[in-house]
């Protein structure tokens, strides 16, 4: 990655980076796209895809219904109500 190719992102990202900055930038991001290349080459097809690294399990609540039904409550308030639904204006045609 050269100068061209880091002021070209930048302008693209409306990043502003001072010119004293761009070689670090250069190296920096060639550094990352050549840890992802290294990345590519690795064999991945027997390895089973996981949603968290630690075999950790979510502790959950219990589901409990917590709070009495307060739908006729709500709809005395609305505008326009028609057999248990809310009615609202046509907003497509």
């Amino acid at each position: 990655m050269d100068k061209a190719d880091v002021e070209k992102i930048a302008h693209l990202a409306r990043l502003a980076i001072d010119q004293k900055d761009i070689a670090r930038y250069a190296r920096d991001l060639s550094n990352i796209l050549d840890l992802v290349k290294q990345m590519e080459k690795v064999e991945t097809n027997e390895v089973i895809p996981m949603s968290h690294p630690l075999d950790a399990t979510q502790r959950l609540r219990p589901d409990e219904i917590t709070e009495t039904n307060q739908r006729e409550h709500f709809q005395k308030n609305a505008p326009l109500v028609d057999t248990g639904l809310y009615l609202v204006p046509k907003v497509i045609e």
